[in-house]
């Protein structure tokens, strides 16, 4: 089973879900468009294992970034909180990341410059 809509492809193995964990998922994955502008594509893949757990697990693409998660655990639902969760920590991460860059390339250029004694301000 595919379901694709905007830009949510789910992927369902030996599973076949109703429409009220559909949203659930939709409403989760959908918290993580809000952080990111830019998103390719969610990808959602959710499956059974032989002792009866379920397996989710979802990739977000970015044009420059893929964000990746996966979780094992006996309900859907509880995998997919974990797995946002999980992406949520990611795009924080990588936003700070860019952030500290920016503030210390800042500083190395405040920290160069060299202004003239005639100059007025």
């Amino acid at each position: 089973m595919i379901k694709e809509e905007m830009n949510l492809r789910l992927f369902c193995k030996g599973v076949k879900i109703d429409e009220r964990t559909q949203n659930y998922i939709e409403k989760r994955l959908f918290g993580i468009e809000k952080m990111i502008k830019k998103i390719t594509s969610i990808e959602v893949e959710i499956s059974l294992d032989k002792k009866g757990k379920f397996r989710v697990e979802v990739m977000v693409k970015t044009p420059y970034q893929l964000y990746r998660s996966e979780e094992v655990s006996e309900s859907i639902e509880g995998s997919t909180d974990i797995v946002a969760e999980e992406l949520k920590n990611q795009i924080r991460k990588d936003k700070e990341k860019i952030k500290t860059l920016r503030i210390r390339g800042k500083r190395s250029i405040k920290k160069n410059l060299v202004i003239d004694e005639s100059a007025r301000f």
